[in-house]
């Protein structure tokens, strides 16, 4: 661990920009004025992952003498973040762990943080300021009000109603950036790109789709000037990075003398993909290792398949066991078995060609990132909004396993697991809280069916036409007596050895 005993004997020093000369040397601080940064991005939705990923590459960027990508963060829903940045000059700490090492960094790109709610026309005003070139959005797929699959925009949904009636007070991701388009269109201004961050299919079409949709319930022709003008690339972001909690923020005032209201802890790997195509100037993100490419589509499926496919399939097994964080998952041999071979022999056989990615070593490394046992991602995170997760992440693969006859008993299972996780009791009969948009209507639905999957099956925003595969509904249901039957463990050995069987009948 790279911890400096000098940071061990002192008090922390509170983080502000006055403190940035005294930190302790093991810790890197920046060294590009500050005071230079000129405003070029407005983020939307400052949580953890943005701060350990797209900030990350902004401050590099910074250290290599550009400073012209400051960012505005805005906060939609909670004045927290605002509340614990500003005392120390929007500074913060990113901390990466890693198995065998442990790095901290003091990232200063931020430039101003508005709390939209106390302030709707300062948000406007950054939006429409020429200086702004991009706008970043980390929000979660609940904040677009688009179905991913048909990209169908909800128009009846209360808070989208009200934007409308309220251009000039929005609550909404949408009413911003809508009412800010329109300022700078208004302006004669060129538009801002919409760059979505968040972790759903295809984002930049879906951020397409709603910006436009909103957009055209107010004005036609403004919907067809952003149709035409604006741009929302697609993009793939990956970095580990779990919420931060009260024991980290001591960890990190123990270990580098840093007093950080609200520290960034992370994985060391990370990775930003995104389709070259910009409306305005964009930064220069490949001088950090962004890598810009004409189409993200094999980069995500990839990503979203093996990762956050793997990623639901241990987090809902790992909890019916009793697990709690992923490295307890894959200290378990069994399930570190289960997981290795579900991405080896039922995923990748069926995805596409990314050009740089080596399929074999990217799932090797994955299994090494799972195992982190610095980082400690939790299972209930991982674990909510499954109605959101597992059919943009788990069920694709068992649509390709099915229309290539290719084999898909492990993902079967996994989703088996969600389905009995969604009852909300696990299988010793200890009753849990279900985090889900959906969690009410899904789990009354799980405990009607039982080991009867039938109920849920039919929900086709959720399973669409998998639901009406009838070999499907038995595969699934028989993992789920499988499950009661046997317990996590037996089902996964069960699982795992009658697909070694098949194989070795082919």
């Amino acid at each position: 661990m790279a911890r400096s005993t000098a940071a061990a004997r002192h008090a922390p020093l509170l983080l502000n920009n006055r403190t940035l000369g005294s930190r302790d040397p093991s810790v890197t601080v920046p060294t590009y004025d500050r005071a230079a940064l000129t405003p070029g991005i407005v983020h939307i939705g400052v949580g953890g992952f943005h701060r350990a990923h797209q900030e990350v590459y902004l401050h590099e960027l910074a250290e290599l003498g550009d400073t012209d990508w400051g960012v505005i963060g805005v906060g939609l829903r909670s004045r927290a973040m605002k509340e614990a940045l500003e005392p120390q000059d929007l500074l913060y700490t990113v901390v990466e762990r890693d198995a065998d090492r442990d790095v901290a960094r003091v990232v200063g790109t931020l430039d101003a943080y508005l709390y939209a709610p106390d302030d709707p026309e300062a948000v406007l005003r950054a939006l429409a300021d020429e200086r702004i070139a991009v706008v970043t959005v980390t929000v979660t797929g609940a904040g677009y009000y688009v179905e991913p699959s048909t990209l169908i925009f909800d128009a009846n949904a209360p808070d989208v109603r009200r934007d409308l009636e309220r251009p000039n007070r929005p609550t909404t991701l949408l009413g911003y950036l809508v009412e800010g388009l329109a300022r700078r269109r208004r302006a004669g201004r060129a538009p801002f790109t919409v760059l979505s961050c968040d972790n759903v299919p295809r984002n930049g079409n879906v951020s397409r789709s709603a910006v436009v949709s909103f957009a055209r319930l107010r004005d036609d022709a403004l919907a067809d000037w952003i149709d035409e003008h604006v741009s929302f690339p697609n993009s793939m972001v990956d970095r580990i990075t779990p919420a931060t909690t009260p024991g980290g923020n001591q960890a990190v005032a123990r270990e580098f003398g840093v007093g950080d209201r609200w520290p960034v802890v992370s994985e060391t790997f990370r990775q930003w993909i995104i389709e070259d195509d910009f409306c305005n100037r964009r930064p220069p993100l490949e001088l950090v290792g962004v890598q810009f490419v004409q189409d993200v589509r094999p980069y995500e499926i990839v990503k979203k398949r093996l990762l956050n496919g793997s990623h639901c399939a241990l987090a809902y097994l790992g909890s019916l066991v009793g697990h709690r964080t992923t490295d307890a998952v894959m200290a378990d041999p069994l399930l570190r078995r289960y997981v290795s071979r579900l991405m080896d022999e039922e995923v990748a056989p069926l995805l596409p060609d990314a050009p740089g990615i080596d399929i074999h070593d990217y799932t090797r490394m994955l299994l090494r990132r799972f195992a982190n046992p610095k980082v400690k991602d939790e299972l209930r995170r991982l674990a909510c909004r499954g109605s959101i997760k597992v059919p943009a992440y788990l069920l694709p693969s068992i649509v390709a396993a099915r229309a290539e006859q290719h084999e898909h008993a492990l993902l079967t299972l996994a989703t088996a697991a969600w389905i009995r996780y969604l009852s909300g009791i696990d299988l010793e009969g200890k009753a849990f809280t279900v985090q889900d948009p959906r969690h009410e209507e899904l789990t009354c639905l799980a405990r009607e069916g039982g080991c009867d999957p039938m109920p849920l099956l039919a929900q086709r925003s959720i399973f669409g036409a998998l639901g009406d595969d009838a070999g499907f509904a038995e595969d699934v249901a028989a993992a789920l007596r499988v499950l009661v039957r046997e317990g996590v463990h037996g089902a996964i050995e069960t699982y795992l050895t009658m697909t070694t069987t098949r194989a070795t009948t082919l």
